[in-house]
């Protein structure tokens, strides 16, 4: 495992910001990290890149203690911060270079890394502006090279799409995209279709507690909500053709001929349904289970749907 978090907590006075958690990211996986605000994510990342001690418990990136290896943890970990912390009287590639001396990058090893991670971001254009005339996009985007420099094997990036357009976010979300390929990517996000769009895996903390850890897919079948099965037909039906079927827990009707059916979450009813369609004559135009969306489940396990 690249980041193993085992029974991870921090307390700020009688506040348990957050409250023995665990869970890990592998190599090559990019891990959605998600949570209302104040749920204990950024108190998390903080903790995972040696800014902050934890109160009790562990993290090891690639096998070092946060604690007791932290500049070992450092040199193989990439950070970009919710609040990006830019030097912005700085052009942008003065500044790649300052940071990776930091890195203890020098010559042409240097020059050649500052060359690859303004490719990598899209910054050519840019890498002769002070950083406090770039936009905010491009601003995210030094950010994020700053936290390549130094090729890390572990990129941890905390709201790395806050405040940006529809086209930047796009632009950010093929990056993570990418370096997610041959990288570990922790990044947390409000923004539940990014997470959708390019995580492997998801896990939601609500008040400093893990509540879920798993794949969308499969959150979308194990959370407690009903299933629901949408139905239609050419044909209008009575409603109470349906609810006789073992499983179905309600019927609402949709338009002519158009059903949904809400069914037990272990039951799966489209069978008995495709086979009474056969034998009753009537014409079957669409059968398909409804997919939950990431919000719902996100809502649901946060307790925030009022």
């Amino acid at each position: 495992m690249s980041i193993i978090v085992s029974n991870l907590s921090k307390v700020y006075g009688n506040q348990n910001a957050v409250d023995g958690i665990s869970f890990t990211a592998k190599p090559g996986e990019i891990l959605g990290f998600l949570g209302p605000n104040g749920a204990g994510k950024s108190t998390t990342m903080k903790i995972a890149t040696c800014f902050i001690p934890p109160s009790s418990g562990s993290v090891t990136v690639q096998g070092f203690d946060v604690v007791s290896d932290p500049m070992k943890v450092k040199k193989i970990v990439g950070y970009l911060p919710e609040h990006n912390p830019l030097y912005l009287d700085m052009y942008v590639h003065e500044y790649l270079g300052f940071v990776g001396r930091l890195h203890k990058l020098a010559g042409t090893s240097l020059k050649r890394r500052i060359c690859e991670v303004i490719g990598i971001c899209g910054l050519a254009l840019e890498q002769r502006k002070k950083i406090g005339a770039l936009s905010k996009g491009y601003r995210q985007r030094v950010g994020l090279a700053q936290a390549l420099i130094h090729d890390p094997k572990v990129l941890i990036l905390d709201e790395p799409t806050t405040g940006l357009d529809p086209n930047q976010i796009h632009e950010i979300r093929n990056l993570i995209s990418a370096l997610g390929r041959e990288k570990t990517v922790i990044f947390s996000t409000h923004i539940l279709q990014e997470v959708q769009a390019i995580c492997d895996r998801v896990v939601i903390i609500n008040k400093g507690k893990i509540v879920a850890d798993d794949k969308v897919a499969a959150l979308q079948n194990v959370v407690g909500e009903l299933k629901i099965i949408s139905a239609s037909f050419a044909e209008e039906i009575s409603i109470e053709e349906f609810t006789n079927i073992p499983g179905v827990v309600n019927v609402e009707q949709k338009g002519k001929g158009k059903f949904d059916i809400f069914c037990k979450p272990d039951a799966d009813v489209r069978k008995e349904i495709f086979l009474k369609a056969s034998n009753l004559g009537w014409n079957l135009l669409e059968l398909k289970q409804e997919e939950r969306s990431l919000e719902s489940i996100f809502r649901e396990l946060t307790g925030r749907d009022q």
